[in-house]
């Protein structure tokens, strides 16, 4: 447990590298971003972590899977303690992997949380499992990333916003996605929330989605996600056709300028690791955008080959396969293990010889 005085630090520190924008760490135009690609970090489980110890090898397994998919320019390195790293070392080679223990495997969240910049929110209490004491284990998660970030020469942009990275779907071009549950964790309305959100990134235009699962984590990468500046998909609800309206009028009231397609929605709640997190199985909007590729989520289901034809009509970025149907019962797979940055940002953790 982090006290009170460290967890305040935390925030001071992170705040202060706003700096880091005037130095041009964020890269906000298409151009800018057209000239490099993203390193994807993955974070190993602990091996003597009791929650993930049944799913260890599967995560791993994953893992390995999803770097071997990762196509130039973009690069991957596994976040790993001593324990795991010699697994990843054998399928990947040793620059794929960096000895830096996470403290969780849920990088997307409590990692920085804009692919173009260094923005990071607070990571929320509901990513620990919610309850009593369990913000300051988020505060202590983050901390650890944060810190290996900083070491490595990345800048981090604060932010005290209460927000998850799986419930920001951000474009890169000033339009993004969250649930509803920012406003209520953070005890705003949606004006003060875009005014909020304008100020830490930058948007343009902000949709507040109701999630389509209520308690727990709520995100709204689940739901929807940019595959290209302006280019939104969103599931498909054909069982219940009263929040999919719902959803497409949030998404027009708040995108005006977005594209919006609808894909095949295979969600798939029959094994569940942990009630509180729920399923992300069947769930293709869990996508991992770079500038460069879609990294589509696949379950090994009928519907896998319509989502890849779906998301290959829309972009004309490469499309990459890659299996989820190992971890995807845990609550997330491809976008929920992974977080990015540019690689021209990524100091030590991407030399340019590695």
């Amino acid at each position: 447990m982090r006290s009170l005085e460290s967890v305040q630090h935390f925030c001071v520190r992170l705040a202060s590298a706003l700096v880091a924008l005037a130095l041009g760490v964020t890269m906000t135009s298409a151009n800018a971003r057209a000239e490099t690609g993203q390193l994807i970090l993955l974070a190993a489980p602990q091996l003597d972590d009791p929650y993930y110890a049944s799913e260890a090898e599967a995560i791993i397994d994953f893992h390995i899977g999803f770097a071997k998919a990762v196509a130039p320019p973009d690069r991957v390195v596994i976040l790993s303690g001593a324990d795991a790293a010699p697994r990843y070392i054998a399928a990947l080679g040793e620059n794929a992997v960096v000895i830096a223990p996470m403290d969780d495997i849920w990088v997307r969240d409590f990692g920085i949380t804009d692919a173009h910049g260094g923005l990071m929110m607070r990571y929320t209490a509901a990513g620990q499992g919610g309850g009593r004491g369990d913000q300051r284990e988020a505060d202590a998660v983050q901390e650890t990333h944060a810190e290996v970030l900083e070491s490595a020469g990345i800048r981090i942009v604060g932010s005290d916003l209460l927000n998850d990275g799986g419930n920001w779907v951000y474009d890169g071009a000033g339009n993004a996605v969250v649930s509803t549950k920012f406003l209520d964790d953070n005890g705003l309305t949606e004006a003060e929330a875009r005014d909020a959100l304008t100020e830490a990134a930058g948007i343009r235009h902000v949709a507040f989605i109701e999630a389509d699962e209520q308690g727990g984590l709520e995100h709204a990468d689940g739901v929807v996600s940019f595959i290209d500046d302006g280019v939104l998909l969103v599931n498909a609800y054909t069982d219940d056709r009263d929040y999919e309206a719902d959803l497409l009028a949030r998404l027009k009231r708040g995108l005006p300028d977005v594209a919006v397609h609808s894909i095949v929605n295979a969600y798939d709640e029959s094994e569940v690791y942990d009630p509180r997190f729920g399923s992300a199985c069947g769930l293709y909007t869990n996508a991992l955008v770079t500038d460069h590729a879609v990294y589509l989520p696949q379950f090994g289901v009928l519907e896998d080959a319509e989502a890849l034809a779906t998301v290959t009509a829309l972009t004309s970025k490469q499309v990459i396969p890659v299996l989820s149907s190992q971890v995807c019962h845990m609550g997330g797979g491809v976008r929920c293990m992974s977080s990015q940055i540019p690689l021209k940002a990524a100091g030590a953790l991407a030399p340019e010889d590695g």
